[in-house]
């Protein structure tokens, strides 16, 4: 839809002005829209059940989480082009995508992310939800690292079918376990965000070069242990990948765990040379002082 698009919502009365296009999937786009001063995301779907069912689990998200302000604005119709067709409206998050926040802040603050992360998680896994479609695109991170999901079409009930997901994400793309919405697929996809964050062009290559049924969860663990800044958490993204943690709370811990560690690690060794340069400068300056006291 071009800027300045107006919506009319056919059963509610709300009006929205479309202003720009966030994003676009298979089911639908998001736009950045503006009722009277108000800014919000306007989702339009391609098909009215789909689009139904996300706002259903919005409203059951909202229900659930009512110390914080409701995610969810509106559902409704409207007449475009001649037809009607479904939308709902939502929270506007601001922020960038984790890629784009670590380019301009620095990779220090993967750990912070990560971590929050994971404890956002948690807290979807202990209402019994999945978030489903977690990537790069579907974080938002504003000052600090705070973040924020968006985009919750993935979300899914806990023991049912995830509703939708990104390939590369998918842990049936490696091999890795069935696509039944459990806390382990989104560790699954949070490991899999972060290599590709960190390391996106070995990890797309490997989408090209290996054969769909050579695919393992061991592809993904060698991009972690020769990265330099994967390394260090790999005893974490060996329990995410095979989906080894015993709940979302342990998957934080651990993560916290390895975070301590990393910052403990001692400084680099000095190399031998300066060390015995060193010794050498030391000796002669007492050498040098035991020479001027005899001379005294």
């Amino acid at each position: 839809m071009p800027p300045g698009t107006i919506l009319r919502g056919k059963w509610n009365g709300r009006t929205y002005r479309l202003e720009r296009l966030l994003g676009a999937g298979s089911n639908g786009q998001v736009y950045l829209a503006s009722s009277g001063r108000a800014a919000c995301a306007v989702k339009i779907g391609n098909e009215p059940a789909e689009l139904q069912a996300e706002a259903n689990a919005l409203m059951s998200l909202d229900r659930r989480e009512r110390k914080r302000p409701p995610f969810l604005l509106d559902v409704d119709d409207a007449a475009l082009q001649g037809r009607d067709v479904p939308f709902y409206a939502m929270q506007y998050v601001p922020g960038a995508s984790v890629r784009s926040y670590l380019r301009r802040h620095g990779a220090q603050w993967f750990g912070v992310i990560g971590y929050r992360l994971l404890r956002r998680l948690a807290e979807l896994h202990d209402s019994g939800l999945v978030f489903g479609d977690l990537k790069n695109d579907n974080v938002l991170v504003t000052d600090y690292g705070r973040l924020a999901l968006v985009d919750y079409g993935g979300m899914t009930a806990a023991g049912r079918s995830v509703r939708q997901f990104t390939e590369i994400y998918d842990r049936g793309y490696w091999g890795a376990g069935s696509r039944t919405a459990d806390p382990a697929y989104d560790w699954f996809a949070a490991a899999v965000l972060w290599i590709h964050v960190l390391d996106g062009k070995r990890l797309m290559s490997l989408t090209r070069t290996v054969l769909p049924q050579n695919r393992s969860p061991e592809d993904l663990m060698t991009l972690v242990r020769t990265h330099t800044a994967l390394k260090p958490m790999e005893s974490w993204f060996e329990k995410a990948i095979h989906g080894r943690f015993a709940d979302s709370n342990e998957a934080c811990d651990v993560w916290r765990a390895c975070l301590h560690r990393t910052e403990d690690v001692p400084a680099a060794k000095i190399p031998g040379w300066i060390t015995g340069l060193f010794v050498f400068s030391v000796a002669l300056c007492v050498s040098a002082a035991a020479y001027l006291l005899l001379q005294l």
